[in-house]
């Protein structure tokens, strides 16, 4: 037994080192996305961006503003992954995805993720630190798979990164990230006044109006 413990052992050793003499830095990682999106995203590099999720829908928008000061959606993505349903994460551990206002900095960046290229959202915010929640590390990243954060394939996170990556270099000192439950119409609204979180929604329902009438980001003061 010891025997054959010892043997897996090794294996998985050899295994590792393999990987990881195989395995691509990270900065030809960033690199190579980058080359790979050069030629259907170029124009778009340096350009603000803002990203909202509505994870109801399981949708990804990224916005960018272009050189007349106009935010559009230039793409929306298919969440590929996502745990928990509608409602904020409150705790470490409970598998929930995050709902609110967040920001991404160039330090949050981590392009030598597991799941291939991630950055951090930024949770918990300030807004989610007064009311007691916890958690940490919750992600936008590659792969299919995710507890808790945002998997978006290895392509799509290629493109998301590069663009965010892109507005780092360019001088953004940050990139909003709106999480919302659902599309939060004044309808859809009234629907959910008995929902155990609607306190709460009601929190986030300026930043909807906001974006959807003036079509850019929710100035919001819950971060860092």
């Amino acid at each position: 037994m010891r025997l054959r413990w010892a043997g897996c052992l090794i294996l998985s050793i050899l295994i590792l080192l393999f990987i990881m003499q195989h395995a691509p830095e990270s900065s030809d990682r960033v690199e190579n996305a980058r080359q790979r999106m050069q030629a259907g995203l170029g124009e778009h590099f340096g350009k603000p961006v803002f990203i909202r999720i509505i994870k109801e829908d399981a949708a990804f928008e990224l916005w960018v503003q272009e050189r007349n000061e106009i935010w559009h959606i230039l793409k929306t993505y298919s969440i590929a992954g996502m745990s928990g349903g509608i409602g904020p994460k409150t705790a470490e551990g409970d598998k929930q995805a995050p709902e609110g206002f967040y920001r991404v900095y160039p330090r949050s960046m981590n392009p030598r993720s597991k799941f291939h290229l991630a950055f951090n959202i930024g949770y918990p915010n300030r807004y989610d630190r007064e009311l007691g929640r916890t958690g940490s590390f919750i992600m936008v990243h590659g792969s299919i798979w995710s507890v808790g954060c945002f998997a978006m394939t290895d392509a799509g996170i290629e493109e998301i990164y590069t663009l965010v990556n892109e507005a780092f270099k360019a001088g953004a000192e940050s990139v909003p990230v709106q999480i919302y439950p659902f599309r939060m119409s004044a309808e859809r609204m009234k629907k959910e006044k008995g929902n155990t979180h609607y306190a709460f929604w009601q929190h986030l329902h300026p930043g909807w109006q906001h974006t959807e009438n003036r079509q850019e980001p929710y100035p919001d003061t819950d971060t860092p």
